[in-house]
């Protein structure tokens, strides 16, 4: 098709299926091939061009005073013969063979609309780059011709396919669809749109690919078996189809044969509207389909600019594109007909039908996708010329500041105001492009509805947009989509199920990253979120919950007296501080009687006291540990230990002294053991521990302490001495005054008298000895409050055992047997049986 004009624009377009080659005789030049089976919306997209250029010679705002021409190409969906009508447009030669008409030639091409495949576009614009001239495409989607440095003078009004292909995982990411297959055809379309599934569709896109299969070019049973035996093995539920109508037939075909449901598919913009495959017999199977469409554009005055179509206008021979396209909307044939043709019931066209009469995709502007792309890049075409004539001399971008002229126009400064272009169609639509040729993309989310009465829909159910402000925008009305399954609701498709909290995700050895074992949280750490890859530790304070979802504080352990350990040791303590209290009064009551008087009641009262503090000092050791009650605690204890094993060996050394004193010549030890002797001794053996526990919380003070070896989920509050040795010390001074006064107290057990205390001295001092050797390793073994525990234990026990050793058998006397506690029993001058 052809038009004069000032300026020419090229176009190429697919408007026939297929062709055949003739028999090769090696006799003569090979003919060209024979282009078959008319493709109707080829001849729209055609039709759409002339119709953009006519409205445009229309408009005097737009190129005043220039008309445009064209010069329409069939490629035969072929990439020799779309080459070769490139070659022929650009250079200005076209030959007959190429048209398969007779036609004078045309001057070169300013600019080319076209092609509608990707694997044509990149081999032309690979040519037309290198002489920069301009190259609009209104089908061709390869993420590839992005590539600026390959394609300088490529520019396309369709999106690219890494954009189709990000469109589609953030259909996926909304549905929650992680796992899915991929189908693609075997050229440049479907493999670059496979390596960005692979690039984008990742651990950051949210899923993964189950298969990904490559469809045949023909009908290879074998495979398309083996490709349907894959997609039914699989757990993925959602299948992507990255090819074209003639690819997919086929597969189909199969799917039908072994009756393959329960799949979601995913339509690419090359099928998602394609009426072939909308048959009441693959409904079943593709019902459903959510697919992505090129944006629907209207185009006010096309309908009645092609319904002014006559074939009798153009009517040179019966290969022209207009008798074609007549005979193949009213199934009729111009004479001279086929043979056999009338005889078959076959109809003669007379040029006269009604194009308004006849139901036919040819008319259906309602549905404008591929068209409005070819509609904009005409006149992006058109603009970009329009900036290039208005330019003002001097002040050009040229060579010079020099402008582009009407009579010496060169492709390659189109191609200048074509990266700058910037308008909007009627429709709305803003039309730019990036630096890499690329538009501001926009497509349609479109769903096959199958209705009850058996009819079938293709509706709109959404958009997938980018913006220069917002970036990409999803947009989707659920409530419209029709799912073709028994639930009528969005089919699950992962892998594996998402981890709850409280676990982490686990790679499968050897599966992709969306196959993952849910691994639940160690001890000590929580997930707080789903598909968490880490977890977490909690802090120092805190402990994970049972559910591994959310840290608790960790429980605080101490001896508490609120506690039945604690209560019974508080219990222990205060009764042995009362019973001290009442010997006490005992004694005091009884202060005259010859056996309170004979066992030096100055000491005994000493030693009540100290008892009573031994009994108090135990309270220290529970409750809430504190600074001043773990510097207060060891002191008290020590000082008080030391005071009690004091009295006790100034009384065995008191015993040791006055039976010395009995025998002939010993007066003179008594006077070394008077009252101010023993206080004095006492005084100066007490006075050492105080100064040992002076040192020790001075140079390394107990101080509380978190303790978190014993129990990962509590904290033990205890009291660390601090310094060893300090501890070590204070113990060993108590030890060595305790074995002192046994050897002492041993040394004297047999001594005679009738009421020999050395022997109550000795039985307390082994009682005494034998606590505090068994209490180091029970005390070292014991974590935590079990430790402070053990302490107050050793204490009560020996404070029991001094008290009940030495004042047990007094009372006894004092309250049950009176007759006893008379000088003469002391003495031993009373009856001895009694």
């Amino acid at each position: 098709m052809h038009k004069a004009g000032d300026v020419v624009l090229g176009g190429l377009f697919e408007m026939n299926f297929f062709s055949t080659y003739s028999e090769l005789s090696y006799t003569s030049e090979p003919q060209q091939p024979i282009c078959h089976g008319f493709d109707v919306l080829g001849f729209t997209q055609a039709q759409t061009m002339a119709f953009a250029i006519d409205e445009i010679n229309r408009n005097s705002n737009l190129l005043p005073n220039v008309t445009l021409g064209y010069s329409l190409y069939d490629n035969c969906n072929k990439l020799g013969i779309g080459f070769r009508a490139a070659l022929s447009l650009t250079s200005g030669l076209e030959e007959q063979v190429i048209l398969h008409e007779t036609c004078v030639g045309t001057p070169p091409v300013l600019g080319i609309v076209g092609d509608d495949s990707s694997t044509r576009s990149i081999a032309i614009s690979t040519v037309l780059g290198l002489y920069r001239v301009p190259m609009v495409s209104y089908f061709s989607t390869c993420s590839c011709l992005s590539d600026r440095q390959k394609f300088p003078s490529f520019f396309r009004t369709i999106p690219s396919d890494a954009f189709q292909v990000r469109a589609m995982i953030q259909i996926l990411k909304h549905f929650g669809w992680t796992w899915a297959g991929l189908l693609i055809s075997d050229n440049d379309y479907g493999l670059h749109a496979a390596r960005s599934f692979q690039t984008d569709l990742g651990p950051s896109g949210g899923g993964c690919l189950a298969y990904l299969e490559i469809l045949p070019e023909g009908d290879d049973p074998a495979e398309l078996r083996r490709i349907v035996n894959v997609m039914k093995k699989s757990t993925a539920h959602v299948v992507i189809v990255f090819a074209h109508e003639g690819h997919i037939i086929n597969l189909m075909e199969e799917v039908v044969r072994q009756n393959v449901t329960g799949l979601q598919w995913m339509a690419s913009e090359a099928w998602s509207s394609s009426a072939m495959l909308q048959t009441p017999r693959l409904m079943p199977y593709l019902a459903g389909t959510l697919g992505i469409a090129i944006r629907r554009g209207e185009i006010p005055g096309l309908r009645e600019f092609m319904l002014q179509i006559r074939p009798e206008l153009h009517h040179n021979s019966n290969r022209n594109k207009m008798v074609r396209f007549w005979e193949y909307t009213f199934q009729c044939r111009f004479a001279p007909p086929p043979e056999g043709w009338v005889e078959a019931g076959g109809a003669l066209c007379t040029g006269h039908e009604d194009l308004e009469n006849v139901e036919t995709e040819f008319l259906d502007i309602l549905n404008l996708r591929p068209e409005y792309n070819v509609y904009k890049a005409v006149y992006a075409l058109a603009y970009a010329l329009d900036d290039m004539l208005h330019c003002e001399p001097g002040r050009g971008p040229f060579n010079r500041n020099s402008c582009g002229n009407l009579q010496r126009l060169e492709p390659w400064q189109l191609v200048y105001y074509l990266e700058k272009v910037n308008f909007t169609t009627p429709f709305g639509d803003q039309v730019s492009f990036d630096e890499n040729g690329d538009v501001l993309p926009i497509y349609d989310i479109m769903n096959w509805l199958w209705l009850p009465d058996g009819r079938i829909k293709i509706q709109n159910v959404g958009e997938v947009k980018k913006s220069a402000f917002k970036g990409e925008e999803l947009t989707l009305d659920e409530d419209k989509i029709f799912w073709n399954f028994e639930s009528k609701e969005p089919p699950h498709s992962v892998c594996s199920e998402s981890c709850p909290p409280g676990t982490r995700m686990a790679r499968k050895k050897g599966e992709p990253e969306c196959c993952f074992d849910c691994i639940p949280c160690s001890e000590g750490k929580i997930s707080n979120k789903t598909d968490s890859m880490e977890c977490t530790s909690c802090p120092v304070d805190f402990w994970s919950s049972p559910q591994r979802d959310h840290c608790l504080p960790k429980k605080i352990d101490f001896l508490s007296y609120h506690e039945p350990l604690g209560i019974c040791l508080t219990v222990t303590s205060l009764l042995g501080t009362f019973i001290c209290a009442v010997v006490l009064g005992i004694f005091i009551y009884h202060r005259r009687t010859p056996i309170v008087r004979a066992n030096n009641s100055e000491l005994s009262f000493q030693l009540l006291l100290s008892l009573k503090l031994c009994f108090l000092c135990s309270l220290l050791f529970i409750g809430h540990p504190r600074q001043w009650t773990c510097q207060l605690r060891h002191a008290a204890f020590g000082i008080s230990f030391v005071l009690c094993v004091s009295c006790i060996l100034v009384k065995t050394m008191v015993v040791l002294a006055v039976f010395k004193a009995s025998k002939p010549g010993g007066e003179a030890s008594l006077k070394w053991f008077g009252a101010v002797q023993q206080r004095g001794t006492v005084l100066v053996l007490t006075s050492i521990q105080a100064t040992i526990c002076t040192a020790w919380l001075v140079s390394s003070s107990p101080a509380p302490h978190k303790n978190t070896k014993y129990h990962n989920d509590k904290i033990v509050y205890e009291c660390v001495v601090g310094s060893t040795i300090g501890f070590a010390v204070l113990l060993g001074y108590i030890g060595l005054l305790a074995v002192l006064s046994f050897l002492l107290a041993f040394l004297a057990r047999n001594l005679p008298d009738n009421f020999n205390e050395a022997k109550l001295i000795t039985f307390s001092m082994l009682i005494f000895c034998a606590v505090w050797v068994a209490f180091v390793p029970a005390y070292i073994s014991s974590p935590g409050k079990y430790a402070d525990a053990v302490e107050v234990f050793a204490i009560l026990a020996s404070s029991f055992g001094l008290l009940v050793a030495l004042f047990g058998p007094k009372c006894y006397i004092i309250l049950l047997r009176p007759e006893r506690n008379t000088k003469k029993a002391i003495m031993g001058r009373g009856n001895t049986k009694s």
